[in-house]
């Protein structure tokens, strides 16, 4: 529906919700969602603000394309300052949130200040309200979003809500919607907590309205959906199997990072990947996967919902986590399973339900259990300590660590402020798999090598989301090229990070670029939304978030030695697969990097750089 023209701003501490126009002439150069809400943020916040105080503000934001027909228009982000990382914070989201927003007439809602008692917005169309969530607090996302409908008797109200992790201050918590969608990555729900927001109930019934060319949209989006469907991977193998397709392919590559990177290939990946979910249970006779699933308007339908064995260890005595509810993906699989070298899928479904449940980032917590584990084998930290034995493989270490940091109980409090602040504390801050705090997704930079400059330079901290380089070292798409060479990496990270900005401020799933390119985007975006969008100028606004994001880190303080890899992945060579004996060739990478995005040395822009963007 292009953009409603509207936002709503939400004063926490006075308790005022107040409608504003949209900044349409940003619009036209950050187009929405990503590139839009961090333009709003980095105008209104000092980038040394503290992440948990009332002065750091919370941006949920919709782009053109959300709500509307176009493939995975379904996407939300919210945007912020991390308390992971101290940088900017943008996380993405799904399920039906994000058109819900759209269909109430809004774009965005921008959250400042901190309430002085437990609130959730709600939400109706034009009406905007504080609730008092006294009896909400303390209580599950699961357990907040079923209240919600109840009391205010909706069924099809969306929901975002935090957990107890959020509440905690986990510095990983995330936003949970629709029950097992996440803004997942950086602690956005520690800020959430931070502002006694529990949560935002949305209704919207005003429908899609706006879309410039209705007719050339209606055709555009129809071919581009044909594209989707007719691609090996997001016509047959997403659907089919999930992200965690990758597991067993990632596995041979020798790139599926293993026991806190120790090693490159885990033995028992063929036990916990989307080949082992489709496998009848000796148990019970019944698969682990129950059927795939989508979120709004989405034709990919990568999503999995699972249901875990009654009788596994986990929940023999705990039926409410027995019926079927979001199951794993790909990184929550490898973040749980092969970083501690635990090879239970029944375990890691336990775990990853607990993080839907709490609003818990798997991908940190499991990587950060991983640190522990290595720590524990090493004699640093003891059953004493812990509360329990952890070495790596232990299913038994793995659930109780998850029940532990999602309620804030005993050691789960120091892995809640992720592994980076957990092993400086512990004498060992090469042992934390990070860049500016924030864990490693499931690829080993050793054995692909673009993987570690995306990880390096990703404006939000270690992320496979930025640039999936992946697709083209791993998967030829949209060309292939060597994961095992530097060669050519810089200029390949760049194009996806540029690339990526634009899918992401659009509203749309970058899932899509499997099969898409921005050439595939812009004739949905130009027919849906007033004013030109060439090519040119997309190129251009991708570039121009990305450098806008940097600016705001390198305002806060991060600088050219924040864009670096640990020592392990830099001086300890891969011990099997293709890679064997390689290390990353980050400190070969980063200069060419720099030079290619017209950066100084020291990873600042040059005023030249910004003026060419316009920033």
């Amino acid at each position: 529906m292009a953009w409603n023209r509207k936002l709503l701003r939400v004063n926490l501490t006075t308790g005022t919700c107040t409608a504003e126009p949209l900044n349409m002439e940003w619009a036209q150069d950050y187009l929405g969602s990503r590139g839009l809400a961090t333009k709003y943020f980095v105008s209104e916040v000092d980038p040394k603000v503290d992440p948990l105080s009332p002065d750091n503000k919370m941006i949920m934001s919709t782009g053109p394309l959300t709500g509307t027909m176009a493939s995975t228009g379904g996407r939300y982000t919210v945007v912020t300052k991390g308390p992971l990382t101290g940088a900017i914070a943008c996380s993405n989201s799904g399920g039906f949130f994000g058109a819900e927003m759209k269909f109430a007439g809004w774009d965005m809602i921008i959250f400042e200040g901190r309430s002085p008692k437990p609130v959730y917005l709600y939400l109706e169309n034009d009406k905007a309200e504080l609730k008092d969530a006294s009896h909400l607090w303390g209580t599950s996302c699961w357990h907040t979003e079923e209240t919600i409908k109840h009391e205010l008797q909706d069924p099809l109200v969306r929901v975002s809500s935090i957990g107890l992790a959020g509440e905690n201050q986990v510095l990983f918590g995330c936003i949970v919607n629709d029950l097992h969608r996440a803004a997942g990555r950086s602690g956005v729900g520690a800020v959430m907590g931070s502002k006694n927001l529990k949560a935002v109930a949305l209704r919207g019934t005003k429908g899609v309205s706006g879309v410039k060319d209705m007719k050339a949209f209606m055709k555009i989006t129809a071919e581009k959906k044909k594209v989707l469907a007719d691609n090996a991977v997001t016509g047959q193998g997403l659907p089919k199997f999930g992200t965690q397709v990758l597991m067993n392919v990632i596995n041979e590559m020798g790139a599926l990072p293993t026991r806190n990177h120790r090693d490159v290939q885990f033995e028992d990946a063929g036990k916990i990947s989307a080949e082992a979910m489709h496998e009848k249970r000796p148990s019970d006779n019944k698969p682990h996967l129950v059927t795939n699933a989508a979120c709004f308007g989405c034709t990919i339908a990568c999503g999995r919902i699972s249901e875990i064995d009654k009788g596994h260890f986990t929940v023999v005595n705990k039926p409410e986590y027995w019926g079927a509810s979001g199951g794993l993906e790909y990184e929550a699989a490898w973040a749980l399973g092969a970083a501690n070298g635990v090879g239970d899928l029944e375990a890691l479904q336990y775990a990853n339900l607990l993080c839907n449940e709490q609003g818990m980032d798997p991908i940190s917590f499991g990587a950060t259990v991983g640190a522990v584990m290595e720590l524990y084998e090493m004699g640093v930290l003891t059953k004493e300590q812990i509360g329990i034995d952890a070495p790596f493989g232990s299913a038994e270490a793995l659930a109780r660590l998850a029940e532990m940091t999602a309620r804030g109980e005993g050691f789960g409090k120091e892995i809640g402020e992720g592994s980076k602040r957990l092993c400086t504390r512990y004498g060992h801050p090469e042992l934390s798999m990070t860049v500016k705090g924030q864990e490693f997704p499931a690829y080993d930079s050793r054995a692909i090598q673009g993987m570690g400059l995306t990880y390096a330079t990703s404006n939000r901290g270690a992320c496979h989301l930025r640039s999936y380089t992946v697709a083209s070292e791993v998967l030829g798409i949209p060309v292939k090229t060597d994961p095992l060479t530097t060669d050519g990496k810089p200029e390949l990270v760049k194009a996806f990070q540029d690339a990526t900005a634009v899918f992401d401020s659009a509203g749309i799933c970058v899932f899509t670029s499997f099969a898409w390119t921005v050439a595939d985007v812009q004739p949905q975006i130009e027919a849906a939304c007033e004013g030109d969008w060439s090519m040119d100028k997309l190129n251009l606004m991708g570039e121009r978030i990305w450098n806008m994001e940097r600016q705001f880190n390198n305002a806060a303080g991060l600088t050219r030695k924040d864009d670096d890899l640990p020592p392990r992945l830099k001086t300890e060579p891969a011990k099997t697969g293709p890679a064997k004996g390689l290390v990353n060739g980050i400190d070969k990478m980063l200069p060419e990097y720099y030079e290619l995005r017209g950066w100084t040395q020291e990873g600042v822009p040059t005023p030249e750089t910004l003026s060419r963007l316009g920033l």
